[in-house]
């Protein structure tokens, strides 16, 4: 049992610990679920896993990391697009035998981590990470996804489509008309209705494929890849070799995802549950999605931008959206449905969802009062905003295949660094500081 929490954010609509009224409960599940349904189910899609094994995994995950993180973060966990590369190549050669090895070592890289953060505490969080390199890696963040938002909203396959450009622009034009006029309920819901609204101009432009639909049985079972069960476990070096080292890629997208929860829920997780119960939860959920039969999973910056626009942080709402993850991964029609929502639509969804991440980065900064005429600040911003918005990523060629740290991770790296690294002032600000007192 979660020990009760004293501090109430009044300013939201529903704060972590509010319980919203059932049938709302429902919808705003859902809204959730469709908001990450679709990049969780295009990582299994790309290596060839069942999508319905990822979406129950993503479920199971997303309930262990709230029951882990005693009920204090509102996070959904699912499928990570960091690992596709090394999973592309073993699904080739061993096949998910070797995957799910590998998925697992990810998990164990967590927990290992995760203790050492036990032991050493969380105070040098706070000397690491303050305003000045938080806010710039929010937005670097948010901002670094808008190119997948725009391909979503333009291009159909690889030949760009003036159709999927008008479906974009509408349905992130009625979801913003919503946000604004709507309100009760039909405001905290507007995502969801901003995505029905979309799918049904898609429907209207010719550009939604219902044979998914149509073929799908009613009831399915999932495709586990279950340990001793489905297969028999065999020593694969080559797998953990090639997918542990990016769990440090992860773990810091992870943290970047809890700095954003932090400004949006006017808390710091990094102390309450703990770092390294945040780090327990995600090593967990990947542990659990290998032995289950999916991709390592992470939380996801869509969810946290549903829940920047709808003001709504209740972590009951994302317990149900788990919850029917993994119920829809058993009933093949609604999981088609889900499936057949045209990337347009997605799209754009996303140009908001991903745009308020970024916002929440700016608004760290200005209610901070962070002084872009010091050089430092300045020096330290520039760097992270444009190493992490256009992905200058450092990629090493091993003998056990590509190791790829994103943008973001090197922005990050790079903001702590230089933050800890460079003085509070630079010689030409001291000398004219000097200057004026000798005046």
């Amino acid at each position: 049992m979660a020990e009760k929490e004293t501090y109430h954010n009044d300013d939201v609509v529903l704060d972590i610990h509010d319980k919203p009224p059932f049938g709302h409960w429902v919808g705003l599940s859902i809204q959730h679920l469709f908001a990450m349904f679709g990049s969780t189910v295009l990582v299994p899609i790309l290596v060839g896993l069942d999508p319905g094994i990822a979406l129950f995994s993503s479920g199971v995950g997303t309930l262990l990391h709230i029951m882990i993180t005693k009920r204090r973060i509102p996070a959904y966990m699912g499928s990570s697009f960091a690992f596709i590369v090394p999973m592309v190549a073993l699904m080739k050669t061993a096949g998910y035998p070797a995957i799910a090895q590998g998925t697992v070592a990810v998990g164990l890289v967590y927990l290992v981590v995760a203790t050492i953060v036990y032991f050493m505490g969380s105070s040098w969080i706070d000397k690491a990470l303050p305003p000045i390199v938080v806010g710039p890696i929010v937005m670097a963040i948010g901002l670094s996804l808008a190119a997948t938002a725009a391909s979503d909203a333009t291009m159909n396959g690889k030949q760009y489509d003036w159709r999927f450009f008008a479906v974009g622009m509408l349905t992130a034009l009625i979801t913003v008309a919503f946000n604004m006029y709507l309100k009760g309920f039909a405001n905290q819901i507007a995502i969801l209705l901003g995505i029905i609204a979309g799918y049904l101009i898609a429907v209207a432009f010719g550009i939604v494929d219902f044979s998914g639909v149509i073929n799908a049985p009613w009831l399915r079972l999932p495709n586990f890849e279950i340990p001793f069960i489905q297969y028999q476990p065999s020593w694969h070096i080559d797998a953990v070799l090639s997918m542990a080292p990016i769990a440090f890629v992860t773990m810091t997208e992870h943290m970047g995802h809890i700095m954003v929860l932090n400004g949006l829920t006017h808390r710091n997780f990094f102390k309450d549950p703990g770092l390294h119960r945040t780090l327990t939860g995600d090593g967990m959920a990947s542990i659990a999605a290998g032995l289950l039969g999916g991709p390592p999973v992470t939380s996801y910056g869509e969810n946290i931008g549903v829940m920047a626009i709808t003001r709504v942080h209740s972590v009951y709402v994302l317990i149900g959206a788990g919850m029917f993850a993994i119920l829809f991964s058993f009933i093949g029609k609604l999981a088609a449905l889900i499936e057949s929502i045209p990337s347009p639509v997605i799209g754009g969804i996303s140009f908001l969802l991903f745009g308020v991440i970024a916002s929440s980065g700016l608004r760290v900064l200005i209610d901070n009062h962070v002084d872009f005429d010091k050089k430092r600040n300045l020096m330290i911003a520039s760097l992270v905003l444009v190493i992490g918005i256009g992905n200058a990523h450092l990629q090493l060629t091993t003998s056990n295949g590509i190791l790829d740290f994103s943008g973001i991770a090197i922005a990050t790296v790079l903001g702590i660094l230089l933050n800890l690294i460079l003085p509070a002032e630079s010689r030409s600000e001291r000398a004219m500081a000097e200057q004026k007192k000798e005046r």
